[in-house]
């Protein structure tokens, strides 16, 4: 599908879609691809991704589907190794985890997950959180954190 993107990069790319398109619609806001660069811990400059988002978006409708958003995103993961990526997520789980736990309540990852999508329901982030903690131990370890992330 994308060039350049590995299985794992493609099901974390759709994981992140996917929890922005709230709606199900197949298609995200372009200004969310900018957040979901930065939660990934991607680092990009804002006119080539500016540049990247309009030529996704030739008719200026200010959404991109998973195709598109791929396209763009792969300009800016492709240099990434599994071993970065973990680093990168460790690191985002390190900011809530802030008693260095190993862990975090599952009221911190919702949100995290209102943070990514303000649009989401109620009852959609208690189905996401369910899904998340597997356990229904309340707290969302580093692992259920990771396989949420990247779907391993």
């Amino acid at each position: 599908m994308a060039d350049g993107l590995d299985n794992d990069k493609v099901n974390l790319l759709k994981r992140a879609f996917s929890m922005f398109d709230s709606g199900k619609k197949g298609s995200i806001e372009k200004e969310k691809v900018r957040t979901i660069l930065t939660t990934l811990g991607q680092t990009y400059d804002d006119k080539q991704l500016d540049t990247l988002l309009d030529g996704e978006d030739p008719e200026g409708t200010g959404y991109l589907n998973f195709e598109s958003f791929c396209k763009v995103a792969v300009n800016f993961l492709e240099n990434e190794d599994d071993e970065v990526l973990q680093k990168e997520l460790k690191e985002a789980f390190r900011l809530y985890d802030k008693q260095g736990n190993g862990y975090i309540p599952t009221s911190s990852l919702r949100e995290i997950l209102v943070a990514l999508d303000d649009q989401l329901t109620n009852d959609q982030l208690n189905e996401m959180i369910a899904e998340i903690d597997t356990d229904s131990s309340g707290t969302v370890d580093f692992d259920e954190f990771i396989e949420m992330m990247t779907g391993d």
